[in-house]
C-alpha cells in the first residue's frame, strides 16, 4: 500500500503516517463517513474476532455487531458514530468498554479524512486514574524552578506506568536533544545529560509529536499487522490513530538500544513541541489508553507549568533588565554627557544585558566597562560592522566564525550584541560575552548516525551508543530574546535624548551666533568711534610737548599721557581684528609660510629688540586658509614666544611643522616663564593675565584671535607648558 522506499538518505521525508500497517495488540476497522461501509480492515482482526479482514469490507457497519459482545443489547456502534457526529466531538465518548470474546476492550474512534477510524484495543490496568493522576501532578508542581518541575515529573510518570527508564527529553534550537531530567532502575547506566542528534527524531515525526501527544510502541519485536482495503491508491491516514505501526528505521534504532517496549508524552509549549517525556522498558510492555491518558494528563500539566515556570524566571531578568533601563534613562535625563549617563553609575550600560563587557563609540571617542577587547581591536569591529551590517540590532554567539579576526579575543568576546544609534553606524554600543567551553556528551559519535551493513547497500541507525564527548569552542552563551528587548528599549531612549539634546543645542547655537554678531558689531563699532577721539588725545599731548613753558614734572605727565594713548591705541587694534576675524569671509589659497614666517621674525625681532634671542627654524609646511588670518595667527604667537622668553639669560625659539594623518601640525616653542597650571584654562580667553606677567606689556587679546581663527579654519590649538620652563604651542590645520 505504501510503496515508498526508506533508507536512513531519506527517512526526514518518510511518509509515517501512512505506513500501510498497524502495532499487532490492537486492531483497527475503518468506515466510510457517508454510509458507514467498512472500508479498510487490519488483517490481524481474525485475531480478535471469527471473522477475516476481507469478509468485513465493503460491509456495513452494522455487520461488526454480532461480532461484539456488551452488557446492554441494544448496543451498536454505528449509535456512538451518531452521538459523536452530534457532539463534534468523540472525547466524551472515547474509550468506550466493550467485551470482546469475554475480554475487556477499549474502543477509540477518530478521524481520518473520509473515514472514521475505530480502533480496539485490550485493557490490561484497573485503577483509580483521577486520584492517581492528583496525587502525580501535586507532587510534580512541588518543584519550584524548572529542573526540579522536570525531575519530579519524571517520577511521577515512572510511579504512574511503571517503565523501567524516564527520561525528560528537551529539543534544542538545531533540533538536536538532551536529557535534562531522568528517572531509571538503579541497574541502569545513565542517560541524563547526553545529547541525540537531531536525526534520531526526525522533522516530519517531531510533527507528529505535536498532534499525537502520546505514542507507544509496546514490542519492537512484534510484527505489524497489514491494513488491507478494496480503494486503490489511496492509504489510509493515521495520523490520529493509537496503533499506527512504527518505522521501520526507529524499531531498529530501539533495538540497537536494546529497548524492547517505548512510550513517550509530548510536551508543548507556546504551540511549539518543547520536548518529549521518553519512557524506555528493557522487556515488552503494553498499557492501556486509560494510562496513556492519564500520562497525556501529566504531560499537559507539565507543559503548562513549564511555560508559567519559565516565564517566571524570564520575568525576573526582564525585570531586572527594564530596572536598569529605567534608572540609565533617569541618568540622561539629568547628566550634561550622555556617555557619563552610560558608564559613570553605579547602575550602568552593562546592566541592561547579561554580557560582561560593553563599549560605547559615540562622537569619535570610546569609552568601556568590564571585560573588553583591546581598543584597536574594538574600533576595527565597529568599522566592520558599518560596512557589513544594515540593521540597527546585530548579534550573534559565534562571532569568530562570522568575523575572523575576533578569533584572537575570543576568550572575551566570542559573542557580541551591537546597537547602533546613529544611521551612520558612527555612534555604536557593543556588548561582549566571553567563550563558553562546553563539553557535549553524544549518545554516540553523531558525525557517524549510521552503519553499513556487509554485503548491502543499506543503512541502518547506528549501533553503538557509547558516550562520545566534543568540546564546543568559540561561541558564548546565546543572546537571549529578553536581552534583544531590553537593547531596543534603551535604544530608543538614547535616540530620543541624542535628538533632544541636538535641538537644545541648535537652539544655543543660533543664540550664542546672534549674540556673537552683535558682540562683533559692538565691538567693531566702539572700537572704530574710540580711535578718533583718542587719536585727538594723543596730537593735542604731542603738541603740548612744544611748549617751552612746561616744566619738567608737567613734561613727564605729557608723556605718560601719550604712552597710555598708544597701549590704548593698541587694545582697540587688537579688538578691532578680534571682531573682524567674526565678521570676515575667510578666503582659503596656498600661504607660502616660511615667506610669511620670514617676514613675522624680521618685524618681532625689530619691535622687541630681540637681537640676543636665537632663532631655530625647522621644516616650515605651507597652509591652506586665509593668508592675512594666518599671518595674525603666527605674529601673536611668535610676538609672545619673543616677549615671554626676554627675561631669561639666553632667549631660544623654535619653529616647526610636522605632517601627522590628515593634518599640519605647527609647533611655536619658547624657554620663557612658563605657564603656571593653575592658569591652564584662561589662556585662550579674553583679558585673562597670568601672576607672572603682569610687568610685560600686552593686552589680553592676542590668544583669544589667535583660537578664534584657528577655529573658523575648523583647526585645533593648544599648548604644553611648565612654569619657569617653557612654553609649546601647536597649531593643527586640516592638510587639504
Amino acid at each position: 500500500m505504501n510503496n515508498f522506499s526508506v533508507d536512513l538518505t531519506n527517512c526526514d521525508k518518510e511518509p509515517i503516517h501512512i505506513p500501510g500497517k498497524i502495532q499487532s495488540h490492537g486492531f483497527l476497522i475503518a468506515v466510510d463517513k457517508t454510509d458507514l461501509n467498512i472500508t479498510y480492515v487490519s488483517e490481524n482482526v481474525s485475531k480478535f474476532l471469527d471473522v477475516t479482514a476481507n469478509q468485513l469490507l465493503d460491509k456495513p457497519l452494522a455487520s461488526l455487531n454480532q461480532f461484539t459482545l456488551q452488557q446492554d443489547s441494544d448496543f451498536k456502534i454505528e449509535d456512538l458514530l451518531r452521538l459523536g457526529i452530534i457532539k463534534e466531538s468523540f472525547d466524551a465518548i472515547t474509550p468506550y468498554p466493550l467485551t470482546i470474546n469475554s475480554k475487556p476492550f477499549y474502543l477509540i474512534i477518530s478521524v481520518s479524512n473520509q473515514n472514521w477510524l475505530l480502533e480496539f484495543e485490550p485493557v490490561t490496568l484497573q485503577y483509580d486514574i483521577q486520584s492517581s493522576i492528583g496525587r502525580s501532578a501535586s507532587s510534580m508542581l512541588q518543584g519550584k524552578s524548572v529542573l526540579d518541575l522536570l525531575k519530579g515529573a519524571a517520577v511521577e510518570v515512572k510511579k504512574l506506568i511503571g517503565f523501567d527508564r524516564i527520561m525528560v527529553y528537551k529539543f534544542l534550537d538545531d533540533g538536536h536533544g538532551e536529557v535534562v531530567a531522568e528517572e531509571k532502575e538503579d541497574e541502569l547506566e545513565s542517560f541524563f545529560g547526553l545529547h541525540y542528534p537531531a536525526s534520531d527524531i526526525p522533522k516530519q515525526a517531531r510533527e507528529l509529536y505535536k498532534l499525537n501527544l502520546t505514542r507507544l510502541i509496546a514490542d519492537v519485536n512484534t510484527e505489524d499487522s497489514p491494513i488491507v482495503t478494496y480503494i486503490e491508491n489511496t492509504p489510509l491516514d493515521l495520523t490520529n490513530g493509537c496503533l499506527r505501526a512504527v518505522s521501520p528505521i526507529h524499531i531498529q534504532y530501539l533495538k540497537n538500544m536494546g529497548v524492547y517496549s517505548s512510550f513517550s508524552i509530548s510536551l508543548v509549549v507556546g504551540d511549539e513541541l518543547w520536548g518529549l517525556i521518553a519512557c524506555h522498558n528493557y522487556s515488552p510492555k503494553f498499557i492501556d489508553y486509560k494510562a496513556r491518558e492519564g500520562s497525556k494528563l501529566i504531560g499537559q500539566i507539565l507543559s503548562s507549568a513549564l511555560e508559567y515556570r519559565q516565564a517566571e524566571e524570564d520575568a525576573e531578568v526582564v525585570e531586572q533588565f527594564k530596572d536598569a533601563v529605567a534608572i540609565i534613562s533617569g541618568h540622561l535625563n539629568r547628566d550634561k554627557y550622555l556617555v557619563d549617563a552610560l558608564v559613570n553609575h553605579q547602575r550602568t550600560i552593562l546592566d541592561i544585558t547579561k554580557a560582561t563587557g560593553v563599549a560605547v563609540i559615540f562622537e569619535n571617542n570610546l569609552k568601556t566597562l568590564g571585560d573588553v577587547p583591546l581598543e584597536e581591536d574594538i574600533w576595527e569591529l565597529a568599522s566592520w560592522l558599518k560596512t557589513n551590517s544594515d540593521e540597527s540590532i546585530y548579534y550573534t554567539h559565534r562571532l569568530s566564525e562570522i568575523f575572523p579576526p575576533g578569533k584572537k579575543y575570543k576568550e572575551i568576546a566570542a559573542g557580541i550584541l551591537s546597537c547602533a544609534i546613529s544611521k551612520d553606524f558612527e555612534e555604536i554600543i557593543i556588548w561582549f560575552k566571553p567563550e563558553q567551553l562546553t563539553t557535549v556528551n553524544w549518545a554516540g559519535n553523531p558525525e557517524k548516525p549510521v552503519t553499513f551493513e556487509e554485503g548491502l547497500m543499506s543503512l541502518s541507525p547506528r549501533k553503538s551508543f557509547e558516550t562520545w564527548s566534543q568540546v564546543v569552542k568559540k561561541t558564548s552563551e546565546k543572546w537571549y530574546p529578553e536581552e534583544i528587548t531590553s537593547v531596543l528599549r534603551i535604544r530608543e531612549i538614547i535616540i530620543t535624548e541624542i535628538n533632544k539634546k541636538a535641538s537644545e543645542i541648535r537652539l544655543l547655537n543660533d543664540k550664542l551666533q546672534a549674540a556673537y554678531d552683535e558682540l562683533d558689531t559692538f565691538s567693531y563699532t566702539v572700537s572704530h568711534d574710540l580711535r578718533t577721539p583718542l587719536t585727538s588725545i594723543k596730537t593735542y599731548a604731542e603738541l603740548l610737548l612744544k611748549n617751552k613753558s612746561i616744566d619738567g614734572n608737567g613734561l613727564k605727565m605729557i608723556q605718560r599721557i601719550i604712552l597710555g594713548a598708544d597701549k590704548m591705541n593698541l587694545l582697540i587694534k587688537e579688538i578691532l581684528h578680534l571682531a573682524r576675524v567674526g565678521r570676515s569671509e575667510i578666503v582659503f589659497e596656498k600661504v607660502n609660510m616660511p615667506e610669511i614666517i620670514n617676514d613675522i621674525v624680521t618685524e618681532v625681532w625689530t619691535a622687541f629688540k630681540a637681537d640676543n634671542a636665537e632663532l631655530i627654524l625647522g621644516q616650515l609646511h605651507d597652509l591652506k586658509g586665509d593668508k592675512t588670518m594666518i599671518a595674525q595667527v603666527f605674529t601673536n604667537l611668535i610676538s609672545n614666544a619673543v616677549k615671554y622668553s626676554s627675561m631669561v639669560e639666553k632667549p631660544k625659539i623654535e619653529i616647526s611643522s610636522y605632517i601627522d594623518n590628515n593634518e599640519i601640525i605647527y609647533a611655536i616653542c619658547d624657554n620663557g616663564i612658563g605657564i603656571d597650571n593653575r592658569y591652564y584654562d584662561r589662556v585662550f580667553e579674553l583679558f585673562k593675565w597670568m601672576d607672572n606677567v603682569k610687568d610685560i606689556d600686552g593686552t589680553g587679546v592676542g590668544l583669544a584671535i589667535v583660537k578664534r581663527i584657528v577655529e573658523r579654519h575648523n583647526g585645533r590649538v593648544w599648548f604644553e607648558s611648565k612654569l619657569n620652563s617653557g612654553s609649546k604651542f601647536y597649531v593643527a590645520l586640516k592638510y587639504r
